[in-house]
């Protein structure tokens, strides 16, 4: 069968933020940019992510009076990242991460506003801050994207109202305050009539917010500058040229036929990492096959590996302190069809809401970022333990849900019929249901109401820093604690998940691919979760791996637009792009 030529400036493997970003960054140079999607839906693990930014100094933090400088991000990231730190890589990702925020906000669509309160998550480190560092994602209506709104991945279903309306953060918080508030509940009346009017024409609402609404700007901005998209491509092979370094690739297309796109400047791989790779489990020491993961469902590692064998491209084991983003989940089985929910926020730091182990002993501050709450149950799992729960007394329940279970006047009955919501009307009742002994429940329940009452958690120190406080009930008497008194009981059972992958391709501060001696490999760069996390696998805050995806997907395309060549040293990549990139359209 003879193979089609299609040549292009660059050409982009993958469809989600960061791979947007960078065929947005060179299309915008005058560059000619193909994008090759495995999938037959464009967005990756991006368009279901909560959308959120972590880039210190932006515009916005700076209108906002924001006082924050690079060594204070610098003083909080290495008491985090420890020896995993790379200084060429932070330095980096400090200097162009508010430059890239500020070209996709220009050039590629994005919306973004500051974060009012978001402490980081190790918010009692050295040169850790409340607010400053966190932005988020406005409305986008998917109805811009005309035949490519029903191409864009949606959202989980457990995460939308009637099974196809987004919602945000303040939407939610609406919805918990509608029943006493007129302008929640109509809030909540005009979301809920516009999403109808959109089942008329669409699969889904048209009001787009969070990670969805984030790709779907980017890719709007990609069509309208000319970027060509190819769904149901799979990647099987690079060219390169005597010198060994990229010049394109070859990919089989949705009707069996080889293709070859040629890259005259480069090759970036934004692939969305390897967290279902076969044999993944061996990097997930602790972890189960009960483990869920809501990476994208083809983010198999494939470029990844394809790089290594067929380039020699180095991975990053060294470099890490930890091989994915990690997340707890429930899993609720209905119709031949698993739902999954990621408990990142809400049910697990508010009032009324403790986790415990099949020994029904508490093992975490619950209100803990999800990274770390997933590390305490990997730990556990790995000293026999063989189930989680979380449990909610029935006012806890009523107020702030559990789960896929909604907060009043949220419907329950669902949730029991499917046994994803287990009810007793006792503590030892609970206890017998869970396979738990029915003392050591009633025990740790006990021991937690005492000082629950005082504002107090003697044991994990929960609703002591400012990052529990943020995640708590501000209503509440305690933001984050309060005792467990009031029947029926409630549980809903939690699993170890990831959000994607942190082990990738080792790059430099340009996003070029390296091999193992630290020589580049001219023509090919790595972005996003194909790319070695910038952070060495920790999560020092809300949005950081989006935040580094879209900084160093900017970075890859400003690099090939400036024609930095693989025999160049790593120099600061603005500079050396502000050198030549006026020539290239830049501001």
């Amino acid at each position: 069968m003879e193979t089609s030529l299609q040549p292009a400036d660059v050409v982009v493997l993958g469809t989600g933020a960061a791979a947007l970003a960078s065929a947005i960054t060179a299309a915008h140079a005058g560059l000619r940019v193909v994008m090759l999607e495995r999938d037959d839906c464009v967005g990756g693990t991006s368009a279901v992510s909560g959308g959120a930014l972590w880039i210190p100094m932006s515009r916005q933090a700076r209108e906002a009076g924001v006082a924050d400088s690079p060594d204070e991000v610098r003083r909080y990231l290495r008491q985090v990242l420890g020896e995993g730190y790379r200084a060429e890589i932070i330095d980096s990702f400090l200097r162009n991460g508010p430059e890239a925020l500020a070209f996709l906000e220009q050039h590629g669509g994005l919306r973004y506003a500051l974060r009012p309160l978001s402490p980081d998550y190790y918010s009692d480190f050295p040169g850790a801050t409340d607010a400053g560092r966190v932005l988020e994602m406005g409305e986008f209506d998917g109805r811009l994207l005309g035949t490519w709104f029903e191409k864009l991945r949606p959202p989980l279903r457990g995460l939308m109202g009637f099974g196809g309306m987004m919602v945000n953060k303040a939407d939610v918080a609406h919805f918990m305050r509608m029943r006493r508030s007129f302008g929640s509940m109509l809030h909540m009346a005009r979301l809920t009539a516009r999403f109808l009017r959109d089942r008329l024409r669409h699969s889904r609402g048209t009001r787009l917010v969070i990670g969805n609404a984030m790709v779907a700007a980017l890719l709007k901005s990609a069509l309208d500058l000319g970027v060509q998209i190819h769904l149901r491509h799979r990647t099987t092979r690079f060219v390169v040229d005597d010198d060994g370094a990229v010049t394109g690739v070859e990919a089989t297309g949705p009707d069996g036929r080889p293709h070859r796109f040629i890259a005259h400047r480069g090759v970036v791989l934004g692939t969305g990492g390897l967290s279902r790779r076969p044999g993944v489990e061996a990097d997930r020491p602790g972890s189960r096959a009960d483990h869920r993961s809501l990476a994208a469902p083809l983010a198999g590692g494939s470029m990844i590996g394809l790089a290594q064998r067929q380039l020699g491209a180095a991975l990053g084991d060294a470099h890490l302190r930890g091989n994915f983003y990690w997340a707890p989940m429930s899993v609720a089985s209905a119709g031949g069809r698993d739902e999954v929910f990621p408990h990142i926020m809400l049910d697990r730091a508010r009032p009324g809401i403790i986790a415990v182990d099949d020994r029904g002993e508490r093992f975490v501050n619950e209100a803990n970022s999800y990274h770390r709450f997933v590390q305490a149950m990997l730990a556990r799992q790995q000293q026999g333990a063989k189930h989680f729960h979380l449990i909610a007394d029935a006012r806890a329940l009523a107020e702030h849900g559990l789960g896929l279970v909604r907060p009043r006047p949220g419907l329950r009955g669902r949730w029991l019929m499917d046994r994803y919501l287990v009810e007793a009307p006792s503590v030892v009742a609970l206890a017998r249901r869970l396979d738990i002994a029915p003392d050591a429940l009633q025990k740790t329940v006990d021991d937690f109401n005492v000082g629950a009452a005082l504002g107090v958690d003697p044991r994990f120190h929960r609703g002591e820093s400012s990052y529990d406080r943020a995640m708590g009930d501000p209503s509440a008497p305690y933001p984050n604690l309060a005792p467990l008194l009031e029947a029926p009981f409630y549980a809903v059972r939690v699993v170890t998940g990831d959000l994607g992958s942190a082990k990738g391709l080792v790059t430099d501060g340009h996003a070029r691919v390296l091999r193992p001696g630290g020589q580049v490999i001219g023509g090919l760069y790595a972005v996003g979760t194909d790319m070695n996390s910038a952070v060495s696998g920790t999560y020092p805050g809300p949005g950081i791996v989006l935040g580094t995806g879209v900084t160093f997907g900017y970075v890859a395309g400003r690099t090939i637009a400036a024609g930095i060549t693989a025999s160049e040293p790593a120099a600061p990549t603005s500079q050396a792009v502000r050198l030549s990139g006026e020539r290239h359209g830049f501001a």
